[in-house]
């Protein structure tokens, strides 16, 4: 399964949902407790999080950027993602790519993010 930023699983889980999906709305909610510390945002709704790979058996693969290259965070936050994501019970294994292309821009913010940094 593969989720992008612009694809954003539902919040709701139903009857219906498939195993995969049940894992993705997990890892996505693991991802919306990291936070890059001078930002007041999880780094789901910044956009840092480019993809998320689940394969079969639950290994789990995240593409995610950082705000620069400079980040102050850019040593902790790729190894926290990596932590919580294999908390998750059906994570078999999880691995972080931190990558830089498309540089990150504030436009990759979600609705969200933008109003609770009074950007729109």
């Amino acid at each position: 399964m593969d989720t992008t930023q612009n694809d954003r699983p539902g919040q709701d889980s139903s009857p219906g949902v498939s195993p995969n999906q049940d894992l993705e709305k997990q890892v996505v909610d693991a991802l919306r407790t990291c936070y890059d510390p001078e930002i007041p945002v999880n780094i789901y709704e910044l956009g840092l999080i480019y993809n998320v790979d689940i394969q079969p058996g639950g290994a789990v693969n995240i593409r995610m950027t950082l705000t620069s290259p400079m980040c102050p965070v850019a040593e902790s936050l790729p190894p926290e993602v990596e932590t919580k994501i294999r908390s998750i019970p059906d994570v078999s294994s999880a691995k972080v790519e931190v990558v830089w292309d498309p540089p990150w821009t504030p436009a990759m913010m979600s609705e969200a993010a933008k109003l609770q940094l009074n950007m729109m």
